[in-house]
């Protein structure tokens, strides 16, 4: 199976840096999913989730306020202002999704790219 290496860095460090199956990320004008082999761009990225599907087939989540991806056939790499895994369990997961909400409210973006984070945010907390 052919993966794709994917990094996501905000000016704090680096929150996730490894090989990926797939990313969706909450690109300027909607959703869009990057695979092994995609052309080459790059794009805003709005506030919103960023869902991969890791080498061994997990799904993971990482909420992120703003910024801008460049993706190439081989790598994917993702610059944000701010960002926050959304792992754990419990107590753990409970907390990231709070700081991931706040992350979220504090965005310069418009209220209802807000709202549909903050939503799918909510969900996750659900569905883990």
């Amino acid at each position: 199976m052919e993966l794709l290496k994917l990094e996501i860095i905000t000016p704090n460090g680096v929150i996730y840096d490894d090989d990926v199956r797939q990313v969706t990320l909450p690109g300027s004008e909607g959703e869009f999913g990057v695979l092994p082999r995609h052309a080459a761009l790059v794009s805003l990225l709005e506030a919103g989730v960023i869902t991969l599907i890791d080498k061994s087939g997990k799904e993971e989540s990482v909420a992120i306020n703003s910024g801008y991806v460049k993706v190439d056939e081989e790598k994917t790499t993702c610059i944000v202002d701010g960002a926050v895994a959304l792992t754990g369990t419990g107590s753990e997961l409970a907390e990231a999704i709070s700081e991931a909400k706040e992350l979220l409210k504090k965005a310069e973006a418009s209220n209802t790219a807000i709202a549909a984070a903050v939503s799918k945010v909510e969900q996750i907390g659900k569905t883990r």
